[in-house]
């Protein structure tokens, strides 16, 4: 299987600046590392059965401490889309439907 293609969305890039060195570059790896397997060890896949989401995309998170990163698949098409990095505490997904709108452009 061919690497993925891999979009970030601009507040990802933003919310990256922020962090500690390390986590920085762990995260770096991490997003680079989706186009070659979308499915890493520690990501889960988000409950999105209440929005309106096409069934070829799958929603994921990955954990980094207490930063999560949320992005979608789509192995039809050939692509990951890294939608958002927030810190947890306090965030608890509540813009999920914000997010994917992004993916309708």
């Amino acid at each position: 299987m061919s690497p993925l293609s891999l979009y970030i969305e601009p507040v990802v890039h933003e919310a990256r600046r922020e962090l500690p060195g390390a986590v920085r570059q762990r995260l770096a790896r991490l997003i680079t590392s989706l186009a070659d397997g979308p499915r890493p060890h520690r990501t889960r896949a988000l409950d999105v059965s209440a929005l309106n989401v096409p069934p070829k995309i799958e929603i994921r998170r990955f954990r980094l401490d207490r930063w999560r990163l949320v992005y979608a698949i789509n192995e039809v098409e050939g692509w990951v889309w890294v939608l958002g990095l927030y810190r947890r505490p306090p965030y608890d997904y509540d813009d999920l439907e914000e997010l994917l709108a992004r993916l309708q452009g």
